[in-house]
């Protein structure tokens, strides 16, 4: 065995390496603010059922689903800020960082609700979010097929 091959495995056994963690194994380049648009309509319609119902059981369930699709917004959305996006892009979209940093907050006020207002400034911002990705080329250069049709 090498010198330095033995060097790391006695690291390793003196301090175990770190596992870490990524959105996915191999970045794909496949990125959409659809999958963060689902999500949060998902959270507006549970919202809308929440309001409508007295059972109290079905609310508590309301918000706990809630709370996992608002969860997973904000995942997409952060995932798509730090992976899709580039410095040049910057430059393009000077408010870049502050709509996606108020888009992140939004879902953290989402979770913690039950407002539909909130929930539908969150889609607002997610349209931001869509129309700079378009104008970026997101579609073309992310999306094998496009968009599935309306």
């Amino acid at each position: 065995m090498p010198f330095a091959s033995r060097l790391l495995f006695l690291l390793d056994r003196v301090s175990a390496p770190s596992t870490v963690h990524a959105h996915c194994d191999i970045p794909c380049g496949v990125y959409d603010p659809e999958q963060a648009r689902i999500e949060a309509e998902s959270a507006y319609k549970i919202i809308e059922k929440y309001q409508a119902s007295d059972d109290e059981l079905f609310r508590q369930r309301c918000v706990i689903v809630k709370e996992e699709r608002t969860e997973l917004a904000k995942h997409h959305i952060s995932v798509l800020w730090s992976d899709h996006f580039k410095p040049e892009h910057l430059e393009q979209f000077p408010n870049l960082h502050d709509v996606f940093w108020r888009a992140l907050k939004q879902c953290s006020a989402v979770k913690r609700s039950v407002d539909s207002q909130e929930a539908q400034k969150l889609l607002d911002l997610i349209d931001e979010i869509d129309a700079m990705w378009q104008k970026t080329g997101g579609l073309e250069t992310t999306r094998k097929n496009g968009r599935p049709s309306a």
